[in-house]
């Protein structure tokens, strides 16, 4: 998630709004303090305007 942002230049806060989540727990997600659930990855995913599946493969085999 948080490659994917940076690659927009987004803060936490522009994808909490446009993934419609709160920013906090968005940041304690990136730092793998807090889980995500499939929904709220949906919503993540959505908001930037990628697949779901993206998001679950690791950061080196994202680009």
């Amino acid at each position: 998630m948080r490659l994917f942002r940076a690659e927009r230049g987004w803060s936490q806060e522009r994808l909490a709004a446009e993934a419609g989540l709160n920013r906090t727990y968005l940041s304690a997600v990136e730092r793998s303090e807090q889980n995500i659930s499939i929904d709220n990855l949906y919503r993540v995913a959505k908001g930037l305007g990628i697949e779901s599946w993206q998001l679950l493969i690791n950061g080196e085999g994202c680009k």
